[in-house]
């Protein structure tokens, strides 16, 4: 059987695309990572997402799979070793709640309360800190949100906690804090440093770096 051909456009300091490294690398398949310029984006990245433009794109035997959730989707049915989702069609269906909890609402109200001003800020920051004790109210004394083993939960919850924390680190603000959340903190240091996730993520002070260039652009 011919090798696959596996190729991943994406830009290192995006969450979105390392989301999906993760899933490639916990499931240990060779891949091409092709950096883009979201200033000069590629001709492959434009024919290969002609609708959205956007990072990342999966190209796996040269067809392109666009959107990081449908992307992770793609990877689990199409490699079976070491599966992201639980066979039971319950806990699946649980599975993709709750990331899709973690995309859509907590990772946009921290967002917000990074960007806001004033009692605008205090009001985002109470409704996120409202979703993140929902979030961590998950975990259960278990190791990971998926049990005993990463699932597709801790992969998208995994780099929104990575991000936020270098985000408010460069904004000053308190928000995900280990004494507000201990148990996020817990779960967050183990799942950070297995292997397969550990690799995925940016190194922190090239990512503050990178951060700070953004948030405090200077004069």
């Amino acid at each position: 059987m011919a090798e696959e051909e596996v190729k991943l456009l994406g830009v290192w300091a995006s969450p979105f695309s390392c989301r999906v490294e993760t899933a490639l690398k916990l499931k240990g398949i060779k891949y091409e990572f092709i950096e883009e310029d979201l200033a000069n984006k590629s001709p492959l990245l434009l024919e290969s997402n002609p609708v959205h433009k956007k990072i990342p794109v999966l190209l796996h035997n040269g067809k392109p799979i666009a959107e990081s959730i449908v992307i992770l989707e793609y990877i689990e049915q199409t490699w079976k070793v070491n599966p992201i989702l639980p066979g039971d069609p319950y806990e699946r269906a649980m599975a993709r709640f709750w990331a899709k909890f973690v995309y859509e609402q907590c990772l946009l109200a921290v967002r917000k309360a990074c960007a806001s001003k004033g009692k605008e800020q205090e009001q985002a920051k109470e409704e996120a800190i409202d979703l993140l004790k929902t979030l961590e109210g998950q975990l259960k004394d278990k190791r990971f949100f998926g049990g005993d083993t990463i699932g597709l939960v801790d992969i998208v919850a995994i780099v929104t906690w990575y991000w936020v924390q270098v985000i408010q680190e460069v904004t000053g603000l308190e928000l995900l804090t280990e004494e507000r959340f201990p148990e996020l903190f817990r779960w967050g240091d183990d799942c950070a440093n297995c292997s397969g996730i550990k690799e995925s993520l940016p190194p922190r002070d090239k990512l503050l770096a990178y951060n700070k260039d953004r948030y405090m652009p200077s004069d």
